[in-house]
């Protein structure tokens, strides 16, 4: 598994540790990172994953404005905890990383939506990615 792919898996539990806490960013990632190695190294894909959580925690108005405009019929408070987080960590990779692409973006997104949501969450992350990508004119 590549750096940022772990990278994406634990930002996806770090905004979920966010969201589920109410703690900020910064308090978020000492506590994930904190709990998981007692070295000074960081784990692979930590400096990636840290980055998408400060720019989650930047501009997080922005980032859940995007998924309320797209999810017709879904309240964000109403999504299930791990589909809104999906997508708050691939909206930061639409709006902030153009070195990625698109299509990795959506296709990793649906990959942690279906490894750690249910039966569902991967179609629905993808149609509400869909629709954001194209809004922040990604092709």
């Amino acid at each position: 598994m590549g750096s940022r792919r772990k990278g994406r898996e634990a930002a996806l539990r770090i905004l979920y540790f966010m969201d589920v806490s109410s703690v900020s960013g910064t308090q978020a990632i000492k506590s994930y990172w904190g709990h998981l190695t007692d070295d000074d190294e960081p784990s692979e894909g930590a400096d990636f994953a840290n980055q998408l959580v400060r720019a989650y925690s930047d501009h997080e108005e922005e980032v859940n404005e995007l998924i309320r405009s797209a999810s017709h019929h879904w309240r964000l408070e109403r999504m299930p905890i791990v589909d809104r987080n999906v997508l708050r960590v691939a909206i930061v990779e639409l709006r902030e990383m153009n070195d990625i692409p698109k299509r990795v973006t959506l296709n990793e997104a649906v990959e942690l939506a279906k490894n750690f949501g249910s039966e569902g969450s991967g179609s629905f992350v993808n149609g509400v990615l869909d629709r954001i990508a194209t809004e922040l004119g990604k092709s």
